[in-house]
């Protein structure tokens, strides 16, 4: 049974869809009204607000903290400054990916780790050895996650100015009326954004400052099919849809590396060992069977298929999940699209797929199965670069 975060007192009347769903075991929004258009174009033109309590979050503090998330992550946490925030995953001994989320370094020997699935289990089993304790803090800290070209006056009027000059993947710590908060420039909208870490205590307060400092610039509260949408924008992958963890996957195909998500420039090889290092080393040095690509449906065949029927071309209002294959241009089955979504800002059909590494150069010309009527055929999709959004204003 799905438990309220510690924003429900303010987001229960608000959400007049009744539309929740389960993420990682609390009540989350999927949108606050029957259509998530508005929240959708308040992320991308305004700004938007989305409670983010359900991610997993952990402290590691002690003397061998470092050494400890450095023995764990693909990429060199060593080199992770204080105030400062990586992106990263970590792998099992056969260097496949078991989940991606964020570190933070908050203190010299103080960091937070976010995680898609539960990993308290894999960061105690290695931390035997090293001084070091790690503590499960999801139930204890709420977080907000505020996006779109607005963001940085929100957050910034709601903080008194203490998030005008922080960098891309920076954090701080601030005060949001009487409360202590930390805000990271992190999101997963690929737009500007912002996310404001607070203990459970402080939360309503933090969400009526929020909302008071955003009023003036269009602030809606938003839920996961929005943000579903513009995450598949930004080309972020997505953990049991775009991949599997390594410590859930069925069958050894269901696994993926970090190479064959797109992920291989946040593996740094050339330091001390780490898990999953002779692994990534091994096919690094041999390549990977298989790439994470950015798809682009061809428009003109697509509504071409749909007036064979006499109906209009059917565009998705929101993101599927549900799984496509894709062939190459003979008929021969090369890969998956496991999410994707029609873009309303830049007007196209776009895909995120694992496909064979031959097919993976930028221009490449696919595949991709569209059922019309029940009948099962395919159009024309191109492979482009990934991000396919991407402002100047998110690192700006």
């Amino acid at each position: 049974m799905p438990i309220p975060t510690p924003f429900f007192p303010r987001i229960e009347p608000l959400c007049t869809s009744r539309l929740y769903k389960d993420w990682a075991g609390y009540h989350a929004v999927r949108s606050y009204r029957t259509h998530h258009e508005a929240e959708y174009y308040a992320f991308r033109h305004a700004a938007g607000m989305i409670d983010v309590t359900p991610l997993f979050k952990y402290d590691v503090r002690g003397p061998d903290s470092v050494r400890l998330l450095a023995r764990l992550m693909a990429r060199n946490v060593a080199r992770l400054k204080q105030g400062q925030v990586y992106y990263l995953c970590w792998c099992d001994d056969d260097g496949k990916v078991i989940d991606d989320g964020t570190v933070s370094r908050i203190e010299d020997t103080h960091y937070r780790v976010t995680s898609a699935d539960p990993a308290l289990h894999w960061f105690v089993r290695h931390a035997r050895g090293f001084d070091v304790r790690v503590d499960d803090v999801t139930a204890s800290i709420a977080a907000l996650s505020v996006q779109g070209p607005y963001a940085r006056d929100v957050v910034d009027h709601a903080t008194g100015g203490a998030v005008s000059a922080l960098k891309f993947f920076h954090l701080t710590r601030a005060r949001i009326g009487a409360t202590d908060v930390i805000v990271t420039r992190t999101g997963y909208t690929g737009d500007l954004g912002f996310e404001i870490w607070v203990a459970n205590d402080g939360a309503i307060g933090v969400w009526d400052a929020v909302m008071e400092s955003g009023r003036p610039y269009g602030l809606l509260p938003c839920g996961l099919d929005a943000m579903d949408v513009t995450r598949i924008e930004a080309g972020f992958i997505l953990n049991g849809v775009d991949y599997f963890s390594a410590l859930h996957a069925m069958i050894d195909t269901r696994k993926a590396s970090p190479y064959e998500l797109g992920l291989g420039w946040a593996v740094q090889l050339k330091r001390a060992s780490f898990i999953g290092r002779d692994a990534l080393r091994r096919e690094k040095a041999g390549g990977s069977a298989r790439t994470f690509v950015g798809l682009e449906y061809d428009w003109d065949e697509t509504e071409a298929l749909f007036r064979e029927h006499g109906l209009p071309p059917d565009v998705p209002s929101g993101a599927w999940r549900d799984g496509r294959p894709v062939y190459d241009p003979s008929g021969r089955f090369i890969g998956q699209a496991t999410s994707g979504a029609w873009s309303p800002v830049l007007k196209r059909s776009l895909a995120l797929a694992t496909v064979n590494s031959r097919f993976g150069a930028e221009g490449t010309r696919v595949r991709i199965e569209v059922t019309v009527e029940y009948e099962r055929r395919t159009v024309t999709a191109t492979v482009v670069r990934r991000p396919f959004f991407d402002p100047e204003r998110k690192r700006a």
